[in-house]
């Protein structure tokens, strides 16, 4: 006697990728997957029809990112921001994760607090994210070596977050708002670099909105910005 085919076996794919589209948690999307043939396909046409993906919140490694990115044709934000947990993600998972298809269409990033990337990790990536807009690099240890690849790479930067950044010097940020003439917002609280310093980005590009507010109500007074 044949097993009688349940309900939702009968379900077209696309409506099945559909459904997956609503799951947000990624351990529920591997288990998921791992169910049958038709599901495995589902769960990766969800990911294709993404175009966002947060990783903040979750325990993340190189692989397991990078397959999941790689599967995310269609994806322009991409957050993986350091989260609660001990974020895993090295130099060579943004490697891996520069060689995806959907990078060069990437409007925003963020690599928020990473503690285990530098500027190694960073250009690799930023220099395939030709369309990028917006980038949160804040909390990180990257050097103007890191700014000097965005200004090549990022023509369309409209707002970067440098946030205690405090290995970035005036050399790369004069430099970054030459090049990328359609920033309008940098933030820059915690950095060392010389308050003067800030003047002279005005001058290159005075409607660029520098962050925090009043940054420059010191000028002539503190050598650097203050952290606390």
């Amino acid at each position: 006697m044949e097993r009688e085919e349940a309900e939702i076996d009968r379900l077209p794919i696309d409506l099945v990728a559909y459904i997956f589209g609503f799951i947000i948690s990624f351990t529920d999307l591997a288990q998921a997957s791992s169910v049958c043939r038709k599901w495995k396909e589902g769960v990766k046409q969800s990911l294709a029809q993404r175009n966002s993906m947060s990783f903040a919140g979750w325990k993340m490694d190189d692989d397991s990112t990078t397959r999941l990115v790689r599967l995310a044709y269609n994806l322009k934000e991409l957050d993986i921001s350091r989260s609660r947990w001990d974020c895993q993600i090295t130099d060579n998972g943004l490697y891996q994760i520069s060689l995806a298809n959907c990078i060069g269409n990437l409007t925003s990033i963020s690599l928020w607090g990473m503690a285990r990337i530098t500027d190694r990790g960073v250009v690799q990536l930023i220099s395939r994210a030709n369309s990028l807009q917006h980038l949160n690099i804040g909390g990180t240890f990257v050097t103007d070596e890191s700014l000097f690849a965005i200004a090549d790479s990022c023509p369309r930067l409209k707002s970067i977050v440098l946030w205690s950044c405090r290995h970035v010097t005036e050399i790369g940020l004069l430099n970054l708002v030459n090049k990328c003439r359609k920033l309008e917002s940098i933030n820059v609280w915690g950095t060392r670099v010389p308050v003067n310093c800030f003047i002279d980005l005005l001058t290159i590009s005075p409607s660029l909105q520098i962050k925090p507010p009043g940054v420059l109500l010191n000028v002539g007074g503190a050598a650097i910005l203050p952290v606390a």
